[in-house]
């Protein structure tokens, strides 16, 4: 399977992109390596692998949850640009209609 300048174009206007001459020819050029790469890794017998949700083997290693005192909010809303003195201010985003 092959990827032709054609497809790219296509590609890029689904995608709402636009490029010049050279830059089409660059990408054709490298989604084609790509492709290649991945037929070269589809000839791989993969039998008996074990499918992986991630490559690396990590477990995390999570902290005691501890109860603290909360930041009083006179010190949380110090740095605000504005606020009401219990809630920060910010600018309205939503319409009623």
């Amino acid at each position: 399977m092959s990827v032709t300048k054609k497809d790219v174009e296509h590609i890029a206007n689904l995608a709402r992109l636009k490029f010049n001459e050279g830059e089409l020819e660059n990408f054709t050029g490298q989604l084609n390596q790509i492709l290649a790469y991945m037929d070269k890794l589809n000839e791989l017998n993969t039998d008996n692998v074990e499918p992986l949700s991630h490559p690396i083997e990590n477990t995390n290693i999570f902290r005691e949850d501890e109860l603290k005192e909360s930041v009083p909010t006179s010190e949380v809303l110090k740095n605000a640009p504005e606020s009401d003195g219990k809630f920060f201010k910010v600018p309205k985003v939503i319409s009623n209609g």
